[in-house]
């Protein structure tokens, strides 16, 4: 398993000590097949998920059906016991806990599908902090673990990246102000520059990147006819804490949530930090604040 960690001037490589260079492990490759496995099952409706948003191209169900062919995002994953072993591997949480410390909490969990999208453009995701959609803090005990479970290029809409931006504060966004559907969520930096130096995060099957939650990144759209699957768990320290958004710019994302969450479970009214309480899970240590 290559693993690369984003932030400073660029994107530093580093290898497992015991593997040949470019190479991923038994473990690894197992976990990724029976995710892949577990994916299928569950756009086919095989599964049940509780508390998880499953995110679909509904135009393209009369042509494909309940199939991988139109769910674009498997979100909130922990109650899924094959794809949170993701979440568990050693191999992952070595590196994590150079982060964050002994005590982990898994606060995040996706599968994405990138479907096929030439001209609609309905899967780009604009350049965003990940910041932005939490309310926990400190921001340097969290990170992200984001692995290919195929080649991801250009192509297919590979991870694009700025290094250095994780030094920088968090920016207000919003959905980006283009034709075209946008997805629920898929927000973007208000006012940003395209001018700014980019990297596109080249990636085979297994690699996995470490990144900050201020770095800006985003993802292209798939031009090929065959999908980009990624698996991503954003990790924190246990031992941080939950900040109240009113008054700030994450205010706006609070009220869409707690929308969003009052439509589909007919729940009263919830602040963000307790929709991010109900979704943490332990993965290591104790459990301590989150």
């Amino acid at each position: 398993m290559k693993t690369d960690v984003c932030g400073g001037a660029g994107c530093s490589v580093f290898e497992e000590s015991n593997l040949p260079k470019y190479t991923y492990d038994a473990l690894c490759l197992l976990s990724l097949l029976l995710c892949r496995k577990e994916f299928i099952r569950i756009c086919k409706k095989e599964v049940s998920l509780p508390g998880a948003m499953i995110m679909k191209n509904e135009a393209l169900k009369s042509e494909y059906g309940q199939s991988e062919n139109i769910v674009n995002k498997v979100q909130d994953f922990q109650e899924d016991e094959e794809l949170f072993r993701y979440c568990t591997l050693p191999q992952v949480l070595k590196y994590v806990e150079c982060f964050t410390g002994p005590n982990i909490m898994a606060m995040h969990t996706m599968l994405i599908n990138k479907l096929p999208d030439s001209d609609k453009q309905t899967f780009l995701h604009p350049m965003h902090q990940d910041l932005h959609y939490f309310p926990f803090r400190p921001a340097d005990r969290i990170v992200c673990s984001w692995t290919a479970m195929e080649r991801a290029d250009e192509t297919n809409g590979c991870l694009v990246v700025q290094p250095g931006t994780h030094k920088e504060p968090l920016k207000p966004h919003a959905y980006p102000q283009r034709e075209g559907k946008t997805n629920k969520l898929f927000h973007g930096i208000i006012d940003y520059d395209e001018k700014g130096p980019k990297v596109h995060l080249v990636m085979e099957k297994g690699d996995t990147v470490f990144f900050h939650p201020l770095l800006i990144h985003g993802s292209g759209i798939n031009r090929t006819s065959g999908f980009r699957k990624s698996i991503s768990c954003h990790f924190a320290s246990s031992e941080g804490y939950y900040i109240d958004v009113k008054n700030t710019i994450q205010e706006d994302l609070e009220k869409e949530l707690q929308e969003m969450v009052q439509k589909k479970y007919s729940l009263p009214s919830m602040k963000l930090r307790d929709i991010w309480n109900f979704r943490a899970r332990l993965v290591q240590g104790e459990r301590i604040n989150l």
